[in-house]
């Protein structure tokens, strides 16, 4: 097998791991990574997994005019591979002959060498019939968007003034902002230290810096000092909207990976803070990121929505509630989103968050207050969520001066950030207030 094949072979069992697997790109894609020897090699099949799972509804379709019969079941790495080689020559800067070349080769890799004639055949095929066979595709809303049919037709649906907006967002590259911690003193502070171009900064975010170019995180100056942090604008703005005060005990309920429990610390150190989150491996990443920030809290592996098994009782000032969502504003960082989640999990996960709100609310004391936020699009999971939860809990009622900024949609109630707006992600946050 030759060198180029290496690549194509790693990334078309990553691939298929998340389409036919249901695994994360999260799961399966760091472990695959490590077992290259050259960065090159890592460079490239990172670019390859990301392109072939953002544009994986269009592929497929692609791939489905280019067979004569479908692949079996047991085919699943072949048609992971086949969908590898399509991406490299329909979406990437590969050289057509090299790209077949070195995927034909990694046919073998995956155990099907006797398929090497199927895909030579089928990537050659694409070469000569590009135009029509994309203009075909394109005549599906699942192949003119890459995005599955259900969740086209929700943001139809729900967003009919901006759904394609969404869907051209969801497939672009997202920036890579970074937050400027206060250590850096500023971030033309960090800038100038660092060495780096003018980038772009946020008007709402005043720690936020976009690069204009994404580098590695171990080559970002003063990061293992804990000068600077990666974290999306829109992630930036829960801290802010918590506002932690001296001395205040606050909770960060499904604090991992951890940005936002740095960040509130980072504005407020003497914050008497409690971190939970009900996955023990990935609290260990909020201490690891505390470690690096030179930062600390009491860290809780526990489910948040049964306080009864880890709440001492004392009530807290504030509360951000970055509750489990379906993600749907972040596709654009995470494209195995759209193919791993299913209109059913809308629901499912409101239910979650209504549990988390109702048994969270009687931990906060009166006069406190909650920020609810998630990453996502979906009404359910925000304007629908707090309505919904104003309605049944009297003494609860929505901060609008907090969330009455210029960023955003109003959500009546809360906000709502698209993705792609002044490049953040898709977010959406309200804020509650205990009276008494």
């Amino acid at each position: 097998m030759s060198a180029g094949a290496q690549p194509r072979v790693v990334a078309a069992r990553v691939v298929t791991g998340v389409t036919t697997a249901g695994r994360s790109l999260s799961e399966t894609l760091p472990p695959a990574l490590d077992t290259l020897d050259h960065a090159r090699d890592r460079a490239l099949v990172q670019a390859l997994v990301y392109g072939t799972l953002r544009f994986q509804p269009r592929l497929q379709l692609l791939l489905g005019q280019l067979l004569d019969k479908p692949l079996r079941k047991r085919d699943a790495e072949l048609n992971g591979l086949l969908l590898v080689g399509l991406q490299q020559i329909s979406g990437m800067a590969v050289p057509d002959h090299a790209a077949v070349a070195a995927t034909v080769d990694a046919a073998a890799g995956i155990g099907h060498a006797r398929a090497k004639g199927l895909v030579n055949a089928v990537l050659r095929r694409y070469l000569r019939e590009r135009e029509t066979l994309e203009n075909a595709v394109a005549a599906s809303p699942e192949g003119r968007y890459s995005h599955p049919g259900w969740m086209i037709r929700q943001l139809q649906q729900e967003w009919p003034q901006h759904w394609e907006q969404i869907l051209e967002q969801n497939n672009l590259h997202p920036p890579m902002w970074l937050r400027v911690n206060a250590a850096a003193g500023s971030r033309d502070g960090w800038m100038a230290m660092a060495g780096a171009p003018p980038s772009a900064s946020s008007p709402w975010a005043p720690q936020a810096l976009r690069l204009e170019q994404p580098v590695d995180v171990g080559a970002l100056p003063g990061f293992a000092e804990g000068l600077v942090s990666v974290q999306d604008a829109a992630a930036q703005l829960a801290a802010h909207l918590v506002a932690p005060m001296p001395g205040e005990r606050c909770l960060d309920a499904c604090a991992a990976p951890g940005g936002k429990t740095g960040h509130l610390l980072e504005l407020c150190p003497t914050l008497d803070l409690t971190a939970v989150d009900m996955d023990p491996e990935r609290l260990a990443l909020v201490e690891d990121n505390l470690n690096r920030l030179g930062l600390s809290a009491s860290l809780i592996a526990a489910d948040a929505a049964t306080p009864n098994q880890w709440w001492d009782g004392r009530s807290f000032d504030a509360i951000l509630l970055d509750a489990p969502c379906t993600a749907s504003g972040v596709i654009r960082r995470h494209p195995d989103i759209k193919l791993l989640r299913r209109k059913a999990d809308i629901a499912r996960l409101a239910g979650l968050q209504s549990r988390l709100l109702d048994q969270l609310w009687p931990t906060l004391k009166a006069g406190g207050r909650l920020v609810y936020c998630t990453c996502s699009i979906f009404g359910q999971e925000g304007p629908a969520q707090v309505r919904d939860f104003l309605a049944r809990t009297p003494d609860a009622g929505l901060d609008v001066e907090q969330t009455a900024a210029g960023w955003g949609i109003d959500a009546a109630p809360g906000r709502q950030i698209l993705p792609g707006e002044t490049g953040m992600d898709g977010f959406y946050y309200a804020c509650l207030n205990k009276s008494g």
